[in-house]
């Protein structure tokens, strides 16, 4: 699903104009970003949260060359879906 997807999809729910609905999807994805930038969870009621998390600097490996390699810290976005969505997930087999 692509937010074009999520645009039609609301628009023929809400009822607003095609632009309107555009806006409000954006404005959504925009606040979410703004919120994970500044390193808050966002929790979505009965859907999951998206949670920032540190990975700490550790040595890798170059597979190609076998070399050893410094891994460099950083952060990543990790998404734990809700129980409810689970079990609607899972109801679905």
């Amino acid at each position: 699903m692509t937010k074009a997807d999520i645009v039609e999809d609301v628009y023929r729910s809400v009822g607003f104009t095609k632009k309107e609905t555009t806006e409000i999807v954006e404005l959504v994805f925009e606040t979410m970003r703004r919120t994970l930038e500044q390193g808050t969870t966002v929790k979505i009621s009965g859907f999951g949260n998206f949670v920032i998390r540190k990975k700490r600097s550790r040595i890798g490996r170059n597979p190609q060359t076998g070399e050893e390699i410094r891994i460099t810290s950083r952060k990543v976005l990790t998404f734990k879906p809700s129980q409810i969505l689970k079990k609607s997930i899972n109801q679905v087999d």
